[in-house]
């Protein structure tokens, strides 16, 4: 495997799978997350699911997403949800919180937010 994939640097598949279960764990249990945390079914266990093979993927590891449900089409996915600037910011505040309590690298848990920032923001579709 290519060591210098995020997912790799990251630590593999139990990293990954950690992450995911942290960020859903945080979305369960901060008040501040209650609007995002309506938006998904009660038993988060499929969401943890797609979203732990969707990393896999976006990251450099095993494309797990694709090969069961084809191309991510992450914003097609998500326009079914009322995404504005505060599920943004909800999202966000659990997936860094995650990065922060997992990731060591600081230069690799920046990166990450980057990118979720990016990707966060690309999901808006209403205003506010």
């Amino acid at each position: 495997m290519d060591d210098s994939t995020t997912y790799t640097r990251l630590g593999g598949e139990a990293r990954v799978r950690q992450l995911v279960d942290r960020f859903y764990d945080l979305m369960s249990e901060l008040p501040e997350a209650a609007t995002i945390r309506k938006m998904h079914a009660d038993d988060l266990t499929e969401s943890r699911d797609k979203l732990f093979k969707f990393l896999s993927g976006f990251w450099g590891g095993p494309s797990l997403y694709v090969q069961q449900y084809g191309h991510p089409m992450l914003r097609a996915r998500h326009l079914k949800f009322p995404i504005g600037e505060s599920e943004r910011d909800q999202w966000l505040m659990c997936m860094n919180q995650a990065v922060d309590d997992l990731v060591e690298d600081s230069q690799l848990a920046a990166q990450l937010k980057q990118r979720f920032l990016l990707t966060a923001d690309h999901m808006r579709n209403k205003q506010g």
